[in-house]
This record gives structure tokens, C-alpha cells and sequence, in this order.
């Protein structure tokens, strides 16, 4: 495979960095193999070297998780792109790591199914990493998280031995598949990826709801998760995100405060049920320019407005920070005032767009790296929303992972004996810490 390993300087800068820019490494070496023997031979190789090694895809991890490691090597599995079977009657599609996440709903969709995990960056990130970060989506708060669908995976482990973790028939023992997801590389590579699929619904609409205050659309949110609707999704864009998205992709949005984009499927009589209760909720809870639709390209707009929203920002300024962090949802207007008032005080734009089912944030922090200490005070910003999200009991990261970007804040998640169990369990399977070196954990 020599003509598929570079190392020449212009190759090797294409992978310097991933999704978030601010962390930069040129790799020794960028592997390109096209074969799970291939990938094997690789890890065996860097293993008897003592050379770290990267697993990557697309490369759209926005916590420097798929960043190089300083004298390491990149085993980028793009190349492991195949469907390699879709069941209709298991419900099930095994695939390659290097599948584009939107490719596997493409293949099943001839069959009535679909991949529910969506993904922002879903027509260009892969399922290898999907699973690493434990991927989640603006769908995720019905269907749940990447590892709510992966029922199987074969990996290479650090020291190039291949393992078979799960079944698709389930299995019982250790959830060894959900100790893989999630993992962020640390425990190898994975070569082959058994899917859950769930039916294609009967019906979905999608509903949008101007507010005059970003509080007002987070109790919009509360109320409607208190009247017993389980939408398949709810999301929040402010002000300023909706700027971007009308700058760039033009949805149409109405001009407020806060928007808010809820989405229901299922049956079309419960589809319908829930429509009439949907919208008595939104009258009730001040909404305005209510818009409900079932039209497939009013929706699809819709939702281009909002899954584009994090490129979105580059018409408003030359540099961002994507934010994830994650908050009880009763505890949702507060931070988002407090992030307002962060903002404030720092000079500093935030685009606030967020997964408000599950109080997942996205603040988009807004600045240009060209003025002197303007990335140091994004940063600062950045870490004082974590502390934030961590003070009000909730998490620094809620599908973005930890990668190098959020590590110096893990010891104020998680204890001392937390954090000494979590490298027990990684340096059982990898006691050189080879694969994807100093992410999530510091070197030890």
C-alpha cells in the first residue's frame, strides 16, 4: 500500500486538524487502508514500533478528538466505505466505518427503514465516528443516542487483535458494545458496525414558533414535555443563529427572539392527535407566527436552516467555538441567561442553538482569532459556560466527547477514584496508550 501511505508535507496538513481548529498536530504518517486485514496489519505494526495511532474518518469532531498525536500515525478508514448488507427483516445494516451516516437511511430506505442517529454533520461524518463520540442528533431526544442503535461491532484492538463485541441477536455479559461507543478511539479501531434500523413513519410534521424571549421558548418546552408529548424532536435557535441561517441557506424563519422547531412522527391518526395538542400548547404559551407543515421540502428547509447552523456563523464572523455542554431541562432558562450574561459581559456575540429536549447546549461563541487575545477570551468564555453546565448538575459534553478540547475539565465531573477506574479499564486494553494517545484521558 505504498502509494497509500503519505508522508508528504502538503498530504500530511490535510489531517493536521479536525472540526475544531484551535488543536493542530502534523501526523508522521497517514495510513489509507482499504481492508479490515489491512487496518489490522497497521495497529500490529505500530504496536511492535510503540508508535500511537489516530482512527479517523471525516474528521468533523468538534473536541479535537481525531487530532493527530505528536509522532503518531493516522489510520484514516474513509476508504472503509461499503454497506455491506442491509436485513429488512432483522431490522438491521452492518457497514463499514467509513460509511457517511446519511448513506446507511439512503440504503435502507428502499425497504421502509431508516438510521434515526442525525447528526448535524450527517451527509458528511462517518459511523466509525459516530461511535467513538457516541453521536447524537436533533432526533436523538425520541430514538436516542448512537449506542441506543448499534447492536454488534468488530474492532481491532491496540495490539491489532480482532474481537467480535455483541450480537445482533443480543447477547448476554458485560455491554462490551457499550463500553466501545463513546470511547473516543481509546480501545482501537471499529472495522464493521451492526445497526439497528427503525421504520420509515406514516407521518411527520414539523411545527415552528416565534418567541420574544429565549426563556419564553424554553418554557415552551417544559410545558410541552409536561403535557405528556414525546416529540422526535425540539429544538431552539436564537436570535443570532437565526441571522446566520438567513444569511447563508435563507430558510425563511420569522424574525424573534428565539425560535422554537418541534417535530412529531409516527401513525398519522396519533400524528394528527398530537398536531391538535401541539398547537393548543404553542397558543397557550405565546407563541408567534405559528407554522405547521407535512409538506417534505417546507420541512426539509426547515431543518437545512438548522443543521446548518454551526457553518452558518461564518457569515457573521471569521472564527467560532462550538460549545456542548448539557443542563437539566428545569434548569434550562436559567443558564441560557446566564450564557446571555456571560456573553455580555465578555463582548462577546453567542449564538445559542441547542437540543432543548434533552438541555443539550450548542453556544456558538463568535469571535476573530486575527485580533490579539481575541481566541484566549472565546476559550475563557467557553470554559466559564462548562463550569456552568457542570455547577447546575449537568455535563461538559453531551455528543461531542472530550476529546482534547474539554480533558482539563473531567477532574471537576468526575473524582479522583472516578477518573484512576476509567484508565484501570483503558490500559487494560491498552497499557501502552497507543490508540488515540492523551484524548479524553492525559497521558498517565
Amino acid at each position: 500500500m505504498g502509494e497509500r501511505l503519505l508522508t508528504g508535507p502538503a498530504q500530511l496538513a490535510v489531517f493536521a486538524s479536525d472540526g475544531l481548529t484551535a488543536f493542530s498536530e502534523r501526523p508522521l504518517a497517514v495510513a489509507l487502508p482499504e481492508s479490515t486485514e489491512e487496518v489490522a496489519a497497521i495497529v500490529r505494526a505500530c504496536h511492535r514500533a510503540g508508535v500511537p495511532f489516530v482512527p479517523r474518518g471525516s474528521g468533523t469532531s468538534l473536541s479535537g478528538g481525531s487530532v493527530p498525536v505528536p509522532g503518531g500515525v493516522v489510520i484514516a478508514c474513509n476508504r472503509l466505505n461499503r454497506v455491506l448488507r442491509v436485513d429488512p427483516l432483522t431490522r438491521t445494516a452492518v457497514v463499514q466505518p467509513g460509511v457517511i451516516n446519511l448513506a446507511v437511511s439512503a440504503a435502507a430506505a428502499a425497504h421502509g427503514l431508516q438510521y434515526a442517529p442525525d447528526p448535524s454533520s450527517q451527509s458528511v461524518c462517518t459511523i466509525g465516528g459516530n461511535v467513538a463520540f457516541n453521536s447524537g442528533g436533533a432526533h436523538c431526544l425520541k430514538h436516542g443516542m448512537t449506542s441506543n442503535h448499534v447492536l454488534a461491532i468488530r474492532a481491532i484492538l491496540p495490539d491489532g487483535e480482532l474481537v467480535e463485541l455483541g450480537s445482533a441477536q443480543g447477547s448476554a455479559g458485560p455491554d462490551w458494545v457499550g463500553m466501545f461507543c463513546g470511547s473516543e478511539g481509546l480501545f482501537g479501531i471499529a472495522v464493521e458496525i451492526t445497526l439497528r434500523l427503525v421504520p420509515v413513519p406514516e407521518a411527520v410534521c414539523t411545527a415552528l414558533a416565534g418567541y420574544d424571549s429565549l426563556q419564553a421558548a424554553g418554557e415552551a418546552v417544559a410545558r410541552i414535555l409536561r403535557e405528556g408529548l414525546l416529540p422526535v424532536a425540539v429544538e431552539i435557535m436564537d436570535a443570532v443563529a437565526i441571522e446566520a441561517a438567513e444569511a447563508s441557506v435563507k430558510p425563511g424563519y420569522p424574525e424573534c427572539a428565539a425560535l422554537l422547531i418541534v417535530e412529531l412522527e409516527g401513525e398519522r391518526e396519533a400524528v394528527q392527535a398530537d398536531r391538535l395538542v401541539l398547537e393548543s400548547l404553542l397558543a397557550r404559551s405565546g407563541a408567534s407566527d405559528v407554522r405547521i407543515t407535512e409538506d417534505p421540502a417546507e420541512r426539509a428547509l426547515i431543518w437545512k436552516g438548522r443543521k446548518g447552523a454551526f457553518s452558518s456563523v461564518g457569515w457573521l464572523a471569521p472564527d467560532y467555538i462550538v460549545q456542548d455542554g448539557v443542563v437539566p431541562r428545569t434548569k434550562l432558562g436559567y443558564a441560557l441567561a446566564e450564557i446571555d450574561r456571560m456573553s455580555a459581559q465578555a463582548g462577546i456575540r453567542i449564538a445559542n442553538v441547542f437540543h432543548a429536549g434533552d438541555g443539550n447546549l450548542h453556544p456558538l461563541i463568535l469571535y476573530d482569532g486575527a485580533q490579539a487575545g481575541a481566541t484566549d477570551r472565546a476559550h475563557q468564555l467557553a470554559g466559564e459556560i462548562l463550569r456552568l453546565c457542570i455547577a447546575l448538575g449537568g455535563s461538559i459534553t453531551g455528543e461531542h466527547g472530550v476529546g482534547l478540547e474539554k480533558r482539563d475539565f473531567l477532574p471537576l465531573m468526575f473524582s479522583e477514584d472516578d477518573i484512576a477506574f476509567m484508565r484501570r479499564i483503558r490500559h487494560a486494553v491498552d497499557p501502552d496508550e497507543l490508540s488515540n494517545r492523551g484524548k479524553m484521558l492525559a497521558m498517565s
